[in-house]
């Protein structure tokens, strides 16, 4: 992965959409079904070379960046819950890099629910229930936990926890992508503006096109 700050700004847009659609689930019990196809559908690229084709194109990631926009900006529009997701899972994968056992455990759900999705597609039930089990048996065992909040009627439906623990596991591989593109805690905290001016940038190359 290049090192670059455009490269660390897709893919921490691929962390921001993954957890807006964990807030969404939760909250009203759906998300937009594209998001949700590039978002899990960046976990079953497990060695791809380019973090643009994890995701499977730009546009597939401007929710994400409308999120980077809104987050980096003032206090007064930065939505605490969000952050708190994202923040917990950039943590939490910190204390995963140092679990191989559980590394091994996860490339073995990726790989198990890329063979189903081949078949039927990235959004199956099978193929969500694969990656939910997945995190449920390695990152949700670390601490902290991330605690998802919403209505409980969407929260105590199986598919809809089966959506929230796969998408909270593709925002851990956008974590770690986002580590190998040169990104790092400090960045976030120092470089704000710099990131914020960059998903802009590409927002409106979005645009254009």
């Amino acid at each position: 992965m290049t090192k670059t700050l455009r490269n660390q700004v897709i893919a921490l847009a691929g962390l921001s959409q993954a957890v807006y659609l964990v807030q969404h689930i939760a909250k009203r019990g759906t998300a937009d079904r594209e998001d949700m196809a590039a978002s899990i559908g960046s976990v079953l690229k497990i060695d791809s070379g380019d973090v643009v084709d994890v995701y499977g194109g730009l546009h597939c990631v401007m929710t994400g960046l409308r999120q980077i926009e809104k987050q980096l900006g003032g206090p007064d529009v930065v939505d605490p819950e969000l952050a708190r997701y994202a923040s917990t899972l950039i943590f939490l994968e910190r204390k995963l890099m140092k679990q191989p056992r559980m590394l091994e455990a996860i490339r073995a759900g990726m790989e198990k629910a890329a063979a189903i999705a081949e078949e039927r597609g990235v959004l199956d039930e099978e193929v969500l229930a694969t990656l939910a089990e997945t995190y449920h048996q390695t990152v949700s065992q670390l601490k902290p936990r991330v605690m998802v909040a919403g209505e409980q009627m969407y929260l105590s439906d199986p598919e809809n926890g089966n959506r929230i623990r796969a998408l909270l596991l593709a925002g851990i591989r956008s974590v770690v992508l986002w580590r190998k593109c040169g990104g790092s805690r400090w960045k976030l905290l120092f470089l704000r503006p710099k990131l914020q001016k960059e998903a802009q940038q590409l927002l409106e190359s979005l645009s254009r096109t």
